[in-house]
């Protein structure tokens, strides 16, 4: 069998995507998303799973936007039902990036809910930007339920998602704020400040709104 200059490439940058240098898997990524070929998208979705640096594993996921959806989706939406956390996270960052709403059903409660914070983050990330018209208010109950969840980043996280969806998280807020969980309610307050005034910053709008559960108030005084 004759074997072309493009096979050999092709060898190449397989090659390149496991080489023990970051920098290397680096430049790999960047030439198999420049020149896409076929034979290129298992290997990119496997390395997804694996890839220990955050700027490659973005150049991984910058690759299989260069290739047509019929190709990737299928793959992605395997990926999201891994048991590898990283392989479930990535797959949902990649989908966002891919922007077809076919992966909607993929939104699974459970991936929002995902104990890896890193997947439930991308997953909050993806839905926000994958939900179809009519199903915001629906989705902004279940992002609700993580409200108070995990350490400042998380929570930041989860409050941009929210805010990201407007005024139809509010109902899902105000019901928050009545939750025994003073972090609920504290995250909660802070999420809907951030909804009125975007420029409060969350540092600013979760520290008042500890005040306030501290204080005994639901926020919602007023009102």
């Amino acid at each position: 069998m004759r074997i072309t200059r493009q096979d050999t490439d092709v060898t190449r940058a397989l090659q390149g995507l496991e080489d023990g240098s970051s920098s290397v898997r680096l430049r790999a990524a960047l030439a198999v998303g420049t020149t896409p070929d076929p034979r290129f998208v298992d290997k990119l979705i496997e390395r997804c799973a694996i890839e220990p640096e955050f700027f490659v594993r973005e150049m991984l996921t910058w690759a299989l936007t260069r290739y047509p959806v019929s190709m990737t989706l299928p793959e992605l939406l395997c990926e999201v039902r891994s048991e590898r956390a990283q392989a479930r996270s990535q797959a949902l960052h990649t989908l966002s990036k891919v922007g077809d709403r076919q992966a909607w059903p993929a939104i699974t409660r459970t991936l929002l809910s995902d104990a890896d914070d890193e997947v439930a983050r991308s997953a909050w990330r993806a839905a926000v930007l994958l939900v179809p018209e009519g199903e915001e208010s629906a989705l902004a109950t279940v992002l609700a339920t993580q409200l108070g969840r995990g350490e400042r980043e998380t929570q930041l996280s989860l409050s941009r998602a929210l805010v990201a969806l407007g005024e139809v998280i509010v109902p899902a807020l105000r019901a928050a704020t009545t939750v025994p969980d003073p972090h609920v309610r504290a995250h909660a307050l802070a999420t809907e400040r951030l909804l009125r005034d975007p420029d409060a910053g969350f540092e600013f709008a979760i520290e008042e709104a500890k005040r306030v559960v501290a204080l005994g108030g639901s926020g919602q005084e007023g009102r």
